[in-house]
């Protein structure tokens, strides 16, 4: 895949990172992609929904799901790329594992609460049924910049 259509795509989340950080909750956003086209984009909603399973990531492959079946297929052989603003945290990376995402995209790194590189280390596990093709760091600075104003800003309120 052309690094220009990676960057598109990451702008997108990262789109979806700014609308959730309007709606008060934290700036991450996803997007999924199936041959070069979008099937489902959301931002965080754990806040606004009450709900923290309401992360980005799963928003956006529960809404590929549905996309997939009333199209008659299965996501879990669809050839899926999912674009993450912040690294995938263990609940999410369980989820893209189970999902079978081909290729997974992200930006910035999250040392306190990633699954990727940090902590649990999902697709390092020998109990990881599927480990799609990882790249990160695309638009980090952009990513990175995003969260830390966001939360400048929430701590100046309090």
């Amino acid at each position: 895949m052309a690094k220009n259509n990676q960057k598109i795509f990451m702008s997108l989340a990262l789109e979806e990172a700014r609308t959730a950080a309007l709606k008060g909750e934290v700036p991450v956003g996803a997007v999924a992609v199936m041959n070069n086209e979008v099937l489902a984009k959301s931002g965080n909603a754990m806040e606004n929904s009450v709900n923290p399973l309401k992360h980005a990531e799963m928003i956006v492959l529960e809404s590929t799901t549905n996309i997939l079946i009333n199209m008659g297929l299965s996501i879990k052989y669809a050839k899926i790329d999912l674009y993450v603003t912040l690294e995938p945290c263990a609940m999410c990376s369980y989820a893209i594992s189970l999902c079978r995402i081909q290729n997974l995209f992200y930006g910035a790194d999250d040392p306190k609460g990633g699954g990727i590189n940090f902590g649990s280390k999902v697709f390092q596990q020998p109990t990881c049924h599927h480990k799609p093709t990882i790249y990160g760091g695309i638009k980090k600075n952009e990513s990175e910049k995003l969260l830390k104003d966001f939360f400048k800003k929430l701590r100046s309120v309090q």
